[in-house]
């Protein structure tokens, strides 16, 4: 009976930590593949593509030739600008917008919250058109703060319907004492918002990667040299530089590392708000 519990326990730890390394594994293997072949001379790209770099085979000259001749430096700006502004600026309205929601019982409430998630299944490229000429009446063509209204009015759909469920889970009670000791609205809102905090890392982990990945608006209301984000400016790269594989591996290299830091750090929130919850 011992032997049984024993093999039961590993069967339950192993397994599933096993194969969550293989998934893992997969996963990373075309990323890590991209990245060391991108330190590498092009014949050893062609000759060796699985090994590692090393002394002989060690070469920066894809970093170099897209270092000098395409504006990365100013890409990777625009898009961490446009990026982390967006992100911002989704989670705030959007956790006050699902706190409104989830806190305060009205007529057309229910109506309210449908409305705004009608964004999850129209997708915002269907107004392409009707976009672009609100933000050229605006005189923001070729402006970040263009693509940035864009992308937070994108990101907030979802935002206020995943953060809205999250926060009818806080405990009423909680709130209420807050209110009887004086505290304001946004005192309590305050107090709510680390409850759930998984949740929010979940939300900024699904608006961060279609923004940072975007190459649709970027295209058409910011395709000038100094407002291009760095998918734009990689995919036109990539144009002109489609034989030199050493500057296309480095410039998708230079494209893929900022987003995987960000998704690193926001890794551990995001897998409780998945799997767990954030209100127990």
């Amino acid at each position: 009976m011992r032997t049984a519990n024993i093999r039961h326990r590993f069967t339950d730890s192993v397994i599933p930590h096993t194969a969550l390394l293989i998934y893992t594994a997969i996963a990373l293997f075309p990323i890590l593949l991209v990245i060391m072949n991108s330190f590498k001379a092009r014949k050893a790209i062609f000759r060796e593509p699985l090994a590692l770099p090393n002394p002989e085979t060690f070469s920066l000259e894809g970093y170099a030739t897209v270092w000098d001749r395409a504006g990365f430096p100013i890409y990777f700006r625009n898009s961490l600008t446009v990026t982390l502004a967006s992100i911002f600026f989704i989670l705030l309205f959007g956790a006050m917008a699902a706190y409104a929601l989830s806190e305060y019982k009205f007529k057309g409430n229910t109506l309210l919250g449908l409305y705004l998630a009608l964004g999850i299944m129209i997708p915002i490229r269907l107004g392409t058109v009707g976009i672009l000429r609100l933000v050229a009446s605006m005189g923001l063509v070729n402006n970040l703060l263009g693509l940035i209204f864009v992308y937070i009015a994108q990101g907030l759909p979802l935002t206020v319907f995943v953060l809205q469920s999250f926060m009818s889970q806080v405990p009423r009670e909680m709130k209420e004492a807050a209110r009887v000791d004086g505290a304001s609205e946004y005192r309590i809102f305050g107090l709510v918002l680390p409850m759930v905090r998984p949740a929010v890392a979940t939300v900024a982990v699904f608006v961060m990667i279609p923004i940072w990945n975007d190459l649709w608006f970027p295209l058409i209301l910011a395709p000038g040299e100094s407002t291009k984000t760095v998918t734009l400016g990689a995919q036109q790269f990539l144009g002109q530089f489609i034989s030199d594989w050493n500057a296309v591996l480095a410039s998708l290299t230079l494209a893929m590392i900022p987003v995987l830091i960000l998704y690193i750090v926001f890794s551990r929130q995001l897998i409780r708000g998945i799997t767990s919850g954030a209100i127990k």
